[in-house]
Order: C-alpha cells, then sequence, then structure tokens
C-alpha cells in the first residue's frame, strides 16, 4: 500500500517521496482514511512510530483544499506539543508540504522572544505549532485568536499530562470551535488522557500501532551490573564507539556534569536539559544532528522532543523512576523500523528497582555483570573501534557583537579608555576568557598525535561527522582522532553518581 491508495493528495506524495518515504508505516495506514476524511482519531504509538506525518498530511490537505487565505491573528490550524524540540520538529517536517500548498507556519514556545511570534500573527498565519504556555501568553494579550481554528492536534499527549500541562491544554482547546477536527495521538492512554479524549474529541476512532506498551521486538534491551567506580570508564567505552548515543540522567545538574566528563575523556558530547538557555539548546540538538558530537546526555523533560533517526544506542546512565519514562527514553532508538540498543546500568542498590522496572515495561532484559571497560560485552552492545578526540566536543564561542539598540549604556571615561588604545575585549590589561583564546584543555588547532591500541599511529579519522567506522574528528576536521581500546580514556575519573539528590 502506498499514500496515493491511502487519499494522499499527489503533491503531498511527491514530497513524500523525494525524501525517501513511499510506504506508509502502521500508525500511518492505520489512521490517514479516517483523519482524511474529517474524522476525529485517537492514534496510539510509540515514539518514532511516524506519528508526526499521520497528523501532518490530513492537516496540509485540508487546508490547501479550502484554498482560504491566512487571516491576522487567526490561524486556521494548531498543533500542541510539550517541548520546544518537538514543536521545532514538527515545523521542519511541515515546511516542505507547507511551501508547496502556500501555507505559512509559525512557531510559538518560550526561551525567546515573543515580537517575531506577535509579528508573523499580525501578518497572518495558517497553522501554529506551539508550546501549550507561550500560546496562552499571547491569547491573554489578544495577539491570536483561536475561533477561526479548523484542525486541533495534540501531539505526545501523555507527555503533556506528566509536566502538568494539561489544565492550560484545556483552556486552549476551550477556545477553539467545536465543530473543527481534533486529532490526538499518545504513546500511552491513562485515566487524565481518556478524560481529554471524552471532553474534547466527537466519537473518535482509536487506532493503535506500535503502543509504549509493547515494546518493538526489534529492540534489544540489556542491563549492565557495575560499580559504582566503573559507571563513567564503562560509558566512556560505549560512547567512544561508532554511531549515535543517546545517555540518559535524572537530574539537570547530573546531565551536564557527565557531558563535561565524557568531554574531558574524549567524547564528543553535547547536553540538553532545562537549565539551558533556548540558543544554547538550539546549538547542542544542530550539533548532534550534524554529527560534530555524536552523543547527547539529556535528561528526560528535554529529551521527549528528540526526533533523530539514527540512534544505535540508548543508555540509561541513571535508571528512570518509572516504566513510562524507561520506555519514552528507549523510543529514541529504533525509530521507524530501525533496529536499536537500549542498555541500563545498574549498581548493587539498584537491583531491585530495575527488576521491577523491567517487569512493569513488559521486557525481559539480558543481565550482564561487567567488571569495567573493555569487558567484551561492551564491544558486543556497541560494536567498532573506539575513537577518543581530545577535549571532545568544542562548541562555536560566542559572538562578541550585540543586536541593534542592544549595546550597553557606557560613560565618557569608558569611551575615553577605549580610544586611548584598551581593546573592548579587555579589563586591567588582561584578556577575556575567550577572547581570542582557545578554551584550556582543547588542541588549539593542532594535532594531537594519538596513537591506537599497541602503539601503531592513527588513522586520524576526522571531519565533524563523517563516521566511517570511527567517531568524528571534531571541528571542521581539525585534530586527529586518538583511538584507545576498551575506552580506557575515562578509568581515572571519580564514579558519582548523576542522580545524587543534592544535584
Amino acid at each position: 500500500m502506498n499514500f496515493a491508495e491511502l487519499g494522499v493528495p499527489s503533491v503531498l506524495s511527491a514530497i513524500l517521496a523525494e525524501q525517501g518515504i513511499t510506504a506508509p508505516t502502521p500508525i500511518q495506514a492505520a489512521t490517514l482514511p479516517d483523519s482524511l476524511a474529517g474524522r476525529d482519531v485517537l492514534g496510539r504509538g510509540r515514539t518514532g512510530s511516524g506519528k508526526t506525518y499521520a497528523f501532518l498530511l490530513p492537516l496540509v490537505a485540508r487546508l490547501d483544499a479550502a484554498k482560504l487565505p491566512a487571516m491576522p491573528n487567526k490561524p486556521r490550524a494548531i498543533i500542541l506539543a510539550p517541548t520546544r524540540e518537538l514543536v521545532t520538529q514538527i515545523k521542519d517536517s511541515l515546511e516542505p508540504m507547507a511551501a508547496a500548498t502556500g501555507l505559512r507556519v509559525q512557531t510559538v514556545f518560550g526561551g525567546v522572544g515573543q515580537n517575531p511570534q506577535v509579528n508573523a500573527l499580525r501578518k497572518g498565519v495558517d497553522v501554529v505549532v506551539a508550546a501549550p504556555g507561550r500560546l496562552e501568553d499571547l491569547m491573554g494579550q489578544g495577539h491570536c485568536d483561536l475561533s477561526a481554528v479548523e484542525v486541533t492536534i495534540l501531539d505526545e499527549a501523555d507527555h503533556m499530562a506528566d509536566l502538568g500541562f494539561l489544565p492550560g491544554v484545556k483552556r486552549i482547546l476551550d477556545k477553539t470551535p467545536q465543530s473543527g477536527q481534533r486529532l490526538l495521538f499518545s504513546a500511552t492512554l491513562d485515566g487524565a488522557i481518556n478524560v481529554l479524549v471524552k471532553r474534547y474529541l466527537s466519537n473518535p476512532v482509536t487506532h493503535e500501532a506500535d503502543s509504549a506498551q509493547s515494546p518493538v521486538a526489534k529492540m534489544s534491551h540489556h542491563v549492565l551490573h557495575i560499580s559504582r567506580e566503573s559507571r563513567v570508564p564503562v560509558l566512556v567505552d560505549l560512547t567512544s564507539a561508532p554511531g549515535r548515543t543517546v545517555v540518559f540522567t535524572r537530574t539537570k545538574y547530573g546531565a551536564k556534569a557527565l557531558a563535561r566528563q565524557l568531554n574531558k575523556s574524549g567524547v564528543p558530547a553535547v547536553d540538553l536539559h532545562g537549565n539551558l538557555s533556548q540558543n544554547a539548546r538550539t546549538r547542542n540538538m544542530e550539533a548532534f544532528h550534524s554529527g560534530q558530537a555524536m552523543t547527547l546526555v539529556a535528561t528526560d523533560v528535554a529529551a521527549r522532543g528528540i526526533h533523530v533517526d539514527d540512534v544505535n544506542l540508548v543508555i540509561h546512565a541513571d535508571p528512570p523512576a518509572e516504566h513510562k519514562a524507561y520506555l519514552h527514553r528507549s523510543g529514541r532508538t529504533a525509530r521507524a523500523g530501525a533496529e536499536g540498543t537500549v542498555v541500563t546500568l545498574m549498581t548493587d542498590e539498584q537491583v531491585r528497582d530495575v527488576r521491577d522496572l523491567t517487569r512493569q515495561a513488559g521486557i525481559k532484559p539480558t543481565t550482564t555483570k561487567v567488571a569495567g571497560a573493555g569487558d567484551p560485552i561492551l564491544s558486543k552492545l556497541a560494536p567498532g573501534e573506539r575513537v577518543l578526540v581530545k577535549g571532545g566536543y568544542e562548541a562555536p564561542a560566542p559572538t562578541q557583537s550585540r543586536p541593534s539598540g542592544d549595546a550597553p549604556k557606557t560613560g565618557g571615561r569608558n569611551r575615553q579608555r577605549r580610544k586611548a588604545g584598551n581593546s573592548p575585549n579587555t579589563r586591567s590589561g588582561q584578556p577575556k576568557q575567550g577572547a581570542g583564546q582557545a578554551p584550556s584543555g582543547h588542541a588549539n588547532g593542532k594535532p594531537t598525535n594519538g596513537k591506537v591500541a599497541g602503539g601503531k599511529p592513527s588513522n586520524g579519522k576526522t571531519g565533524g561527522g563523517q563516521r566511517s567506522g570511527g567517531r568524528s574528528g571534531g571541528q571542521g576536521g581539525q585534530g586527529r582522532a586518538r583511538r584507545t581500546s576498551g575506552g580506557g580514556g575515562g578509568g581515572n575519573h571519580s564514579a558519582a553518581s548523576f542522580s545524587s539528590g543534592r544535584r
């Protein structure tokens, strides 16, 4: 079966074909006939099952068929998602279809200035892809009127419930016409979501495919029983193998600390958590997508919006507190039918919790006692040569320039000092960190002259994410890769838990 047989317009099928998408996934094949016919749909499917196109295709088809002009401050469709990352990724998937059909799309979320969003709404947009909080703000300020909405979509409704967003979601839905079409997609259907369905969906058709209660068979689950002291060396061993890896911690501090430890050990890594600014979140995700950093260290909340199709390995550095989080975390791999490996690190004091967790998740993992880095099981779970890059991932230096109108006001004495020859990047004659200086611990653009195990010279595989049997060599091809056997580069770290309560 193809998309045309499901009723998808040819212009949209052609766009999917250009992206190499020719066969619908099970959730798409199940829901599209009903959603294209205008029915309310409840779709239950795990992350990576193809839910995004399952709701974008009928939305674009409906709006394009009406051929109505965009109205100031009155979108014709809204898509609600729990995180900024997911909002952005939905927009990225929607834009090619919107461009082909002349639809205007605007994202709305916090962490950035609202003026560009307000200006776009004033000019008129067809589709708003939003996080609930900022959308409510703009509605309250009179910038967004939902009285003309024809299609309302809720993506990852269960995650919005977990984050406490449902009261806001209900207030938003109350402002949309009851006659409009509503599509709700969720990995699970618990009491809170069931209430939402009964209140806002009219005679919904329910479809289920690859639900979170039934983990995909192509996803292999492993538990590694380790000592606290071997935690970081084992993580360095696993993450220095080829391929993208997502590592989960329970706390924001834990994500930041672990990313720092991995970079110090030579594994290019970025972190993703709620303490990052929007610019930092965007920069880190771009580094992960581009391959500059092949390891992402994230918290549960931040990672719910991650859509990356070629994640080979998911590691629970800290086992999650409950089984739904385990399933959502693990859903970052084995996306769209691909195979993936899920590894949970377990210390002695976590044995009972991990056993209960996997039982509630409905999986039977393979448990292995691991002495430390270099254990043969690690090479089986993450095959390939271990590659370490001196300094790990080096983030671009922040720009020194300020937007027009944002320059700080200074008195005449400061201006006279600059005229006298002092650089604005100096204070008391001492250069600021980052003003033309490489951060401490990085290669400063020089080859690291690393060696492989056994003393042989490294092949120097480098280059911003080019993967050919080894890990990326860092910034723009600079710096020679240093390979080690068994990931021993992390062996000298203390084994602090990443989920310590004081963090």
